[in-house]
């Protein structure tokens, strides 16, 4: 990961005003006060993997507030989760009151005010992506928010071990990998909300949802074969297709709808990247799957309103659907 601030060979008296720079331009602006007269050193490294951003985030003793005028700044459309490694944190938003401690996580909206204490040397690793890059409803971060996950047991337990292994693993693989892994730590954090409101739909019983985690991130990581169908998969997983089918009613999809959008996902990604003009359209469907060239097309302009070719041009993609 790449190093956004290292105080170490910084003077003590001129830590503070670096560490909160730092912090507020890496995540949100932040109200962040040392509880030290001489703070000590303190490091925060940084790595983008797909949709999240990837931060450890080492230092001592401080209390960081998030209130309704930094809200105003920037930053209101983006979520945090936090795993906790060394130390203790105490985080309070929306009248709840949670104390993290080592392999604890907890979440925070950063559309909200929060405060978060931290009492004693820590360190942490922060993902951090937009709203709008998961299926987190209203609801399921409601029961997320401001809640202590303690990794002892069920699918917290799976969701701690895998976010602890991705923030080790983050530069060291190449971005398609990355993206896909990425994707897939989101739909745990779906499942386990999902879990939290005592669902029954992508709900569904906590041992079915962990299995389709898995399966979800075996056809990530296989999106680029055309030859993936249910059939492969669910051999792949020692499963019937009439199973796999059934874990896939929880997403309120098809299998093959959802390989199709993640596929579409991953090639609007891949056109929109700087010095993508370089790239044919059809060497970027073909990666990603797609055999048909005329189909690629069809089903793009069908998701997002535009073909390929014209999303790959567009000077200000912002602007487009999708």
């Amino acid at each position: 990961m790449s190093v956004v601030l290292d105080t170490a060979a910084v003077p003590p008296a001129d830590r503070a005003e670096l560490w909160h720079e730092a912090v507020s331009r890496t995540f949100m602006p932040l109200d962040v006060r040392l509880r030290e007269a001489l703070p000590g050193p303190a490091a925060i490294t940084t790595h983008r993997m797909g949709e999240l951003q990837v931060s450890l985030v080492q230092a001592g003793p401080q209390r960081a507030v998030r209130s309704a005028a930094l809200i105003a700044r920037g930053g209101e459309d983006h979520l945090t989760l936090a795993l906790q490694h060394r130390g203790t944190a105490r985080l309070a938003q929306d009248g709840h009151r949670v104390l993290l401690r080592p392999g604890g996580f907890a979440v925070s909206d950063a559309g909200r005010p929060f405060t978060k204490d931290l009492d004693e040397p820590f360190a942490f690793t922060a993902f951090h992506w937009p709203r709008a890059a998961g299926e987190l409803t209203e609801d399921d971060l409601r029961v997320l928010t401001a809640t202590a996950f303690d990794p002892g047991a069920g699918t917290a337990r799976l969701v701690a071990c895998y976010l602890e292994h991705l923030g080790r693993t983050a530069g060291l693989l190449d971005p398609a990998a990355e993206a896909r892994l990425a994707a897939t730590a989101l739909d745990l954090l779906v499942t386990l909300a999902h879990e939290r409101r005592g669902r029954t739909g992508p709900d569904g019983p906590g041992p079915a949802l962990a299995t389709l985690a898995r399966v979800k991130d075996h056809i990530l990581n296989h999106l680029g074969d055309p030859e993936l169908t249910p059939e492969r998969i669910a051999a792949a997983h020692h499963m019937s297709v009439r199973h796999l089918h059934k874990l896939f009613q929880y997403e309120g999809v098809t299998v093959m709808r959802w390989i199709q959008h993640r596929r579409l996902e991953g090639c609007r990604r891949a056109l929109a990247r700087p010095g993508g003009a370089r790239t044919t359209v059809a060497a970027v469907a073909n990666r990603w799957g797609f055999v048909s060239a005329s189909h690629f097309s069809r089903s793009f302009r069908a998701a997002y309103g535009v073909s390929p070719r014209e999303w790959q041009a567009a000077p200000v993609r912002t602007a487009l659907p999708g």
